[in-house]
């Protein structure tokens, strides 16, 4: 049974801020002498539970961060937030990048690093203990990141899931 919890979001009834989270310079080499081009990763969110990411690739650093942004656009996901925290310890996986998320207490803040920082203060999340470990490419930093919000259940999610009474969630 796959836990996985993706629910697609419509851009139009929401307002989203963006963040850039990194950009690369690219040079491909050729005969008549270097060609750059860039690659622009971001990170939308409404900051009340919705966030994607997106890649952009362009010759110049703007076209790349909007064509970034309009991608981003396109890969919504809704995440549970309970008390402006995540409700479980949550691990999240892609590629290289490994990333460990835990709620923390009212008042802690993000306690996270650059590239898993950016996703999850536009998810909404204000307070979160957060691990990168293994890649620190923030391109799978990111993807891992979304991997472990999207799979995050609130307490009426299992409750629907499973059948039962939401007191019996917690009282067993």
């Amino acid at each position: 049974m796959s836990t996985i919890n993706i629910k697609r979001v419509k851009t139009s009834e929401i307002e989203l801020k963006d963040r850039l989270v990194s950009i690369q310079r690219v040079a491909k080499v050729t005969k008549g002498g270097r060609t750059f081009s860039f690659s622009a990763i971001v990170v939308v969110g409404d900051e009340h539970g919705v966030v994607g990411y997106g890649l952009g690739k362009a010759k110049e650093v703007t076209e790349a961060i909007a064509k970034g942004i309009d991608d981003a656009k396109k890969n919504l996901v809704k995440v549970p937030i309970i008390n402006n925290t995540i409700p479980h310890e949550q691990i999240g996986k892609f590629s290289g990048g490994f990333v460990f998320l835990k709620p923390a207490a009212n008042g802690t803040g993000v306690i996270a690093g650059g590239a898993m920082r950016a996703v999850l203060e536009s998810a909404g999340v204000h307070n979160v203990l957060a691990k990168s470990k293994g890649s620190s490419n923030p391109h799978n930093v990111v993807k891992a990141t979304v991997s472990a919000l999207s799979q995050l259940r609130d307490a009426h999610t299992v409750a629907q899931q499973r059948g039962i009474s939401l007191g019996k969630v917690f009282n067993g």
